[in-house]
């Protein structure tokens, strides 16, 4: 409200959503008890009953449907209150564990548990990150649903149930490793939004591309190799296995598999905007094609992520398309 709101101002961004469709109680009536996507017999049917062409209906729900999307300025904001909180947990965690020798030798985390002591700043640590995760769970029901929905609604349980999990049974030192090395590439995706609705095209194809390296290479390759290895063989191998071992390891590798599927969708919209040069959209979008979206040609956006006027987005030879959201 203070911060994030005047920034967006002076950036040029305008408190205007998309649209809004023409009143009409029929239609209106459609739209809040029987369908918000009424199929091609139905179409018919209001056509003939209102006298309207099926291509105007059509237009009208899409534009029903936009008009309660939130809009730039609301996205903007959003996404600087992310932006900050995963640049400023970042390096705090950077910072802290600089000094700490589990992060140059992992096997640190193993010797003497579980009679580890719990300092004061990585006690604070942990606390900060649970509480965010909480309050993505919680918004996240209150937020537009995505397609992926699911996928972060099992992310944001793993991740509070292995926050918690590992702090009750002292394992926090490799519990620290995983949550820094999460927050490395979740300040860059925000950044790139950002840029995105301040309409920075440049900026934001340098930020998406900087966070695709990033995330690859920490979630495919650090995490198992650095974070796995540690939680499934050297903890074998100095303190044995037993029952909650069992839970934590399952935890983790519950981690590293939608890791894969999200690096698949990175890889996957990258290969479609470079290789074919089709404009394509966001597997994770949220916004709806435009009441114009008929009229649009291929050349009518640039970058990594395009806004329209109306607030849809969409690729054009680049890597992705739509609203980028946190992981």
């Amino acid at each position: 409200r203070f911060i994030a709101k005047p920034c967006a101002i002076n950036l040029g961004i305008q408190d205007s959503g998309p649209h809004r469709a023409q009143p009409n109680a029929i239609l209106e009536k459609v739209f809040t008890s029987i369908t918000k996507s009424p199929d091609g017999r139905r179409l018919e049917g209001l056509s003939k009953q209102l006298d309207w062409d099926v291509r105007k209906i059509q237009r009208w729900f899409r534009q029903r449907r936009n008009q309660d999307k939130p809009t730039t300025l609301t996205k903007f904001c959003e996404s600087m209150w992310r932006f900050t909180f995963y640049l400023s947990i970042f390096f705090y965690g950077i910072r802290f564990l600089w000094t700490v020798p589990w992060f140059w030798d992992t096997r640190q985390c193993w010797y003497n548990y579980p009679f580890q002591p719990l300092t004061s700043r990585l006690y604070y640590y942990y606390i900060l990150e649970l509480a965010f995760y909480w309050s993505l769970m919680f918004s996240q029901f209150t937020d537009i649903k995505r397609k992926d929905f699911l996928i972060m609604f099992v992310h944001h349980l793993a991740t509070i149930g292995l926050i918690t999990f590992s702090y009750m049974n002292n394992m926090v030192r490799v519990g620290t490793l995983v949550l820094c090395l999460h927050d490395a590439s979740d300040f860059l995706l925000e950044a790139a939004k950002l840029a995105n609705y301040a309409k920075y095209q440049r900026l934001c194809d340098a930020f998406f591309m900087l966070f695709g390296v990033v995330f690859i290479v920490t979630r495919l390759g650090i995490y198992p190799f650095w974070i796995l290895n540690t939680t499934l063989f050297e903890s074998w191998e100095l303190i044995g296995p037993y029952p909650s071992w069992w839970l934590f390891n399952g935890l983790l590798v519950t981690l590293q598999v939608l890791h894969v599927i999200w690096s698949y969708l990175i890889v996957r919209t990258a290969y479609k905007a470079l290789v074919r040069g089709k404009v394509s959209k966001d597997d994770r979008s949220d916004v709806e094609s435009s009441s114009e979206e008929e009229d649009v040609t291929s050349n009518s956006t640039k970058g990594v992520l395009s806004t329209s006027s109306n607030g849809s987005n969409r690729i054009n030879g680049h890597v992705a398309g739509g609203q980028w959201t946190e992981e």
